[in-house]
């Protein structure tokens, strides 16, 4: 184990990998503890162990959205496939000895946790050996610079934050959420528009909004309707006559003043969201307002949410990706 060691002591603080085997060590920390602990004889201390130790959901995060994509732009495409079904069977097991621990089953606790253990073990040692040696010599300089606003965004397993990568000190250092300049894409850049996290053209977004299964309606500051997604199937009628309209004859006079009052809290910034959810024709209404203000809390309207949720009710129990046929 850490027979990559050398390589990552002599890498920048904060630098991703440098981050992973920090959280490797807390792992076989906490490994190690829980080997050690007995539920029988002190169930809290085992399972503030095993709680800690299922952060590691975060570190099976950071590799598969962060680190894999950029393995597979270098024709690395094994990790997401073999390694992801690792970690997928990992998480099986924390949630099986989860529901171990919720009926406080302490002899399947003590059966089950070993597997768990040693399938961490060699996780890590598949990495020592063979992801992380294999990432630093597929991965450039700027590419390592470019994750740490992802990784923020998931998390770590370590009790403090690290730090950015590369120092915020640096010259010419620019945040990755500040970094508007051209990324090597697979994709055309044609006709697209840069939002907050990736491109898209008008036709697509005019495609995601026409297939999102709820009526999205926006109302500009100036309280006039601006924008309406045209759904397959839509909860209430819209026509293109509301365009421009005020918010306020859009709505039956019996609910129009509590509109506007929602809206004055959210011009106040008293308020950011309002619920509510109505009977209509034998189906559940589920209907939200949101705030839109821009990155100074400025208000800039407010989007209006209708969903059919009669169906999303009667959901029990789960339906996973793998039963889908």
């Amino acid at each position: 184990m850490n027979s990559f060691m050398p390589v990552i002591k002599e890498l920048q603080e904060g630098h991703p990998l440098k981050v992973y085997y920090e959280e490797s060590s807390l792992i076989q920390e906490l490994l190690m503890a829980l080997y050690q602990a007995d539920p029988t004889e002190d169930f809290q201390k085992y399972f503030n162990i095993f709680n800690e130790l299922a952060t590691i959901e975060k570190r099976f995060a950071r590799k598969e959205n962060q680190l894999f994509p950029y393995l597979e732009k270098h024709g690395w495409t094994g990790p997401s496939q073999g390694m992801w079904s690792f970690h997928d069977n990992l998480r099986h097991q924390i949630r099986l000895i989860n529901q171990y621990n919720k009926e406080r089953n302490t002899s399947l606790i003590k059966e089950n946790t070993p597997y768990l253990i040693e399938g961490i073990k060699r996780l890590l040692t598949i990495e020592d050996v063979r992801l992380f040696p294999k990432a630093m010599e597929l991965l450039t300089e700027e590419e390592w610079k470019e994750f740490y606003l992802g990784d923020e965004e998931i998390g770590w397993m370590l009790h403090q934050r690290p730090k950015p990568f590369p120092p915020l000190e640096n010259e010419g250092y620019v945040h990755p959420s500040q970094d508007f300049s051209e990324q090597k894409l697979t994709f055309s850049l044609k006709d697209t528009f840069h939002y907050d996290e990736g491109y898209l053209t008008p036709d697509q977004v005019n495609l995601l909004l026409r297939v999102l299964p709820v009526d999205l309606t926006y109302v500009d500051e100036n309280d006039k309707v601006i924008f309406y997604n045209r759904g397959e199937e839509r909860v209430f009628p819209r026509s293109k006559g509301i365009i421009g309209r005020e918010v306020r004859f859009c709505h039956p006079p019996k609910s129009v003043q509590t509109v506007l009052r929602i809206l004055e809290e959210f011009k106040k910034g008293t308020k950011d969201e309002a619920s509510f959810w109505i009977n209509f024709k034998e189906r559940t209404i589920y209907i939200r307002y949101f705030a839109v203000r821009d990155k100074d809390k400025n208000y800039k309207g407010v989007v209006e949410m209708s969903q059919d949720i009669t169906d999303i009710k009667k959901l029990e129990g789960q339906k996973r990706l793998l039963e889908w046929n």
